[in-house]
């Protein structure tokens, strides 16, 4: 398994105590996450500038590896995915550090589907050429992502002008869950597939539910960090300031919400939020 983070604001703000300095940073869940668990097979930040990804990879425990907190301290952005990764399916490697990022979109797994051999030859087969050529590594969360990318195309959402309808995006997210889950039921009947991941193009944040915890926190207006007494939010103040977190376990002191299981969150850009049953 994995752990997951998730971010989205209005206005652009400093993540680096998420991360790093809170209770249960990201970067302490490689370590050991609260059942104990360590993640050291490597870790991920990805956050956009411009309106596109830049992502920050390695095949290192980011408790160990100063890279991920020198990454964190810099990152200062409307939109984050940050992943740290316990290896299930490929070997511990950079290119099968998370998140992954394709155009406007990054992606980012916390699960295993279960007979991935049987599993990854269907994939392909469904998956457009000119996506699967771009895969580099040998994890099933890689796969998937071209593979749902693929699906959400061939549905008739434009991901490459971006603002696809949010309830249409989870819908088929949704749907896909539901089809990946089936084809690894049949692959390996032993044990239920995991399939919990987060997908942005930066404006929309979808987070999926599947068998693996995740929770979320919204904030609104501005606040000094609980942990360095630091707002870390570049404000403009004719704005009110909102944001919303995802993670696979609460990271601060705050009144963290399960999201369902079996659900998709769509966070659109407003801030509204829609929750479609997978």
């Amino acid at each position: 398994m994995c752990r997951l983070y998730g971010f989205r604001a209005n206005q652009p703000t400093k993540v680096e105590c998420s991360l790093v300095y809170a209770q249960n940073a990201l970067m302490r869940q490689s370590a050991a996450d609260l059942r104990g668990k360590a993640h050291p097979d490597g870790w991920g930040i990805a956050y956009y500038a411009n309106g596109a990804p830049i992502a920050e990879r390695r095949a290192t425990p980011a408790f160990q590896d100063l890279h991920f907190s020198a990454t964190a301290e810099r990152v200062y952005a409307r939109s984050v995915i940050a992943h740290v990764r316990q290896a299930t399916v490929g070997e511990r490697t950079i290119e099968n550090a998370q998140p992954f990022a394709h155009g406007r979109w990054t992606f980012a797994h916390n699960g295993t589907v279960r007979g991935f051999e049987q599993v990854e030859r269907v994939l392909a087969s469904e998956t457009t050429p000119e996506l699967w050529r771009l895969r580099r590594g040998s994890t099933d969360s890689e796969a998937v992502f071209y593979w749902l990318l693929t699906r959400l195309q061939e549905s008739g959402l434009d991901l490459v002008r971006g603002d696809p309808d949010p309830r249409k995006m989870a819908a088929v997210i949704g749907e896909s869950i539901r089809v990946l889950d089936g084809m690894s039921a049949r692959a390996d009947p032993t044990k239920p597939a995991r399939i919990s991941f987060l997908l942005t193009d930066g404006a929309l944040l979808l987070a999926a539910r599947w068998r693996n915890p995740l929770y979320r926190v919204n904030r609104e207006g501005v606040h000094d960090c609980e942990i360095c007494s630091i707002p870390h939010i570049e404000h403009d103040e004719t704005v009110v300031y909102r944001a919303l977190v995802v993670a696979s376990e609460p990271i601060t002191s705050e009144l963290w919400e399960e999201v369902p299981e079996g659900s998709v969150l769509a966070v659109r850009s407003d801030f509204h939020c829609d929750l479609v049953p997978v």
